[in-house]
């Protein structure tokens, strides 16, 4: 760690809040629109998909098994939760083991 690790990781929480409060504000000065309410409705999927598929690119056998798992375990259960832990355990598993 740095000797500013507590300065940038107070402004980052600084900024998130502040990002976080910035789009309370506007959602209650703007009115909605059925557009803007899909977009909100897809951002979280559309940021797990960038995540996953930067885990991909960089990653090897272990994290494709690994998303094939969380794939399988959110189709069945219906738990994005339980898949995501899943999907943890796996790569933990799989990097333990050697591949």
């Amino acid at each position: 760690m740095t000797d500013n690790f507590a300065i940038l990781l107070l402004v980052m929480a600084g900024a998130a809040f502040f990002c976080r409060a910035a789009g309370f504000v506007l959602m209650r000065v703007m009115p909605s629109s059925p557009r803007v309410e899909a977009a909100l409705r897809a951002t979280p999927l559309s940021v797990m998909a960038g995540i996953a598929a930067l885990a991909l690119a960089q990653g090897g056998l272990a994290e494709a098994l690994a998303l094939a798992a969380v794939v399988g375990l959110t189709i069945v259960v219906g738990s994005d939760v339980a898949a995501a832990l899943l999907g943890v355990v796996v790569v933990a598993v799989l990097r333990w083991i050697g591949v």
